[in-house]
């Protein structure tokens, strides 16, 4: 299976919402909380991919940014990948 990782923040309603339904489908996941002052570097990679916006949550899966996925269009992705 494909290694996702999901940049969010403690704050972020649909991060919670969106890593209960990646832990009831069964997707492994690593979590990093982009406000934190070690990660902040990656809260700048979503900005320049999103036009300037540090949008959470924001996934990445084979090396792409997927912003504010549903989880319909994770599963696919992450099946796609193997």
């Amino acid at each position: 299976m494909a290694t996702v990782t999901m940049y969010s923040t403690v704050w972020c309603g649909h991060c919670r919402r969106l890593k209960r339904q990646l832990d009831e489908a069964g997707v492994p996941f690593v979590e990093i909380d982009i406000e934190r002052p070690e990660h902040r570097h990656l809260g700048d990679r979503i900005e320049a991919h999103t036009g300037g916006y540090r949008t959470v949550p924001t996934l990445e899966i084979g090396g792409e940014l997927y912003v504010n996925p549903a989880l319909t269009e994770v599963l696919h992705v992450v099946r796609r990948a193997g």
